[in-house]
């Protein structure tokens, strides 16, 4: 069992193992072509639309989410489709670069890092170009821990039948609600190494009736994404190409524990970790950084006068806990703290009390209002009264 002092991974992805997760991965190699991998594949199929909350079948694909990114475009765009792409950070950049790529007649909407896109400007590019084939957002940006209103953007795009709402959910899907048939997504995409608590190598998308209709017209050519083709085999018990066995294995254990506990109580028990973070690290003098945070990740503005680089890397080498930096434009500026996968409120506990000694030591000027004594017992009645 995972303790307090083992390795603890809090970065926005990957994240730390469930000990059940650990013995799924040790277990032998089966062959991905046998009944007894097809049962397991067939159902975490079925888990996974309830995760998406569709109708419509969801897939697994053996890439990173960066591979499940190209899957929605190359499946629902052409060249020359006119496409609105959502720049909130480096990954909004990057799937840009991408449509670009696929020869999108492309369109970027910027914002400053830190803020969620304002529904009202996407409302006023659709109004002057209706023609819009598709919008790409993502959920959270995982570079500044932002949240975009998935929501309100899925009802304004929904009034365009030919515009296609493709979301990129990695940082998201399975930590905060994105009801897909619900808010009208018609593409969205998570991936293993976050709130599925696995390694990075699996991408996990699906499609909308609306979304379907372009992808079984679309003429662009692809192979390894092909959707079409991989549904075809999901419908035979397979993937079109060979399968993770021992990560999709391992999907099927993490399903599990998520529907035995109740996906509300999932979806809780991340929120709670992200409420905790950013109460208590008030008391450190970090303050947030994104308007409108996800609850899975927080992105912290660090003193001035502390680099946030040195800051992780000192937390990892004498602490041996892992968080993440600033990128870009944010790198030395923040921290970035991660509330998915398998976390103790004993590790959460730990991680406030090793920032405030290591903030301490990279700056012992720093006057902060408690000890960690009073820290700590405030903390533990923090968790105590959410438990």
């Amino acid at each position: 069992m995972q303790t307090v002092f083992d390795y603890n991974v809090l970065a926005p992805g990957p994240v730390n193992l469930h000990p059940k997760v650990r013995e799924a991965l040790s277990l032998p190699m089966i062959h991905h072509r046998t009944p007894e991998f097809d049962k397991i594949l067939n159902q975490c199929l079925k888990k996974l639309q309830q995760v998406f909350r569709t109708r419509e079948p969801a897939f697994i694909i053996s890439s990173t989410g960066s591979g499940g990114m190209e899957s929605l475009l190359v499946n629902a765009l052409a060249p020359g489709d006119e496409v609105l792409g959502i720049d909130s950070g480096k990954f909004g950049e990057r799937w840009c670069e991408m449509a670009q790529i696929y020869g999108a007649q492309l369109t970027v909407l910027k914002t400053n890092w830190g803020d969620a896109i304002k529904v009202s400007e996407v409302a006023k590019h659709l109004q002057q170009h209706p023609l819009t084939k598709a919008v790409l957002c993502q959920a959270c940006e995982t570079s500044t821990g932002v949240l975009h209103p998935i929501r309100e953007l899925g009802e304004l795009i929904h009034q365009y039948p030919q515009t296609l709402f493709l979301v990129d959910g990695i940082t998201a899907l399975g930590a905060t609600p994105l009801p897909m048939d619900e808010w009208f997504i018609d593409g969205l995409v998570g991936g293993s190494q976050k709130a599925f608590m696995l390694p990075t190598g699996l991408s996990f998308v699906a499609f909308s009736k609306k979304a379907w209709t372009v992808i079984n017209e679309n003429k662009s050519p692809r192979y390894y994404f092909d959707i079409r083709r991989e549904l075809k085999a999901n419908q035979n018990g397979e993937t079109f190409f060979s399968s993770n066995v021992s990560l999709i294995r391992a999907l099927n254990v993490v399903l599990d524990l998520i529907f035995e506990k109740g996906y509300e109580n999932h979806l809780s028990e991340i929120a709670n970790r992200a409420n905790f973070t950013r109460h208590f690290a008030k008391d450190l003098l970090l303050d947030l950084y994104p308007h409108s945070p996800s609850n899975s990740i927080t992105a912290l503005k660090v003193p001035e006068g502390i680099d946030g680089q040195k800051l992780r890397a000192r937390l990892e080498e004498k602490h041996q806990i892992t968080i993440m930096g600033g990128q870009d434009q944010a790198k030395g500026k923040i921290i970035r703290i991660g509330h998915m996968g398998y976390i103790l409120w004993p590790q959460m506990l730990d991680l406030i009390l090793k920032l405030q000694d290591v903030l301490s030591e990279l700056k012992p000027d720093l006057k902060f209002e408690k000890t960690p004594a009073q820290l700590k017992m405030e903390m533990q009645a923090w968790i105590q009264h959410v438990c």
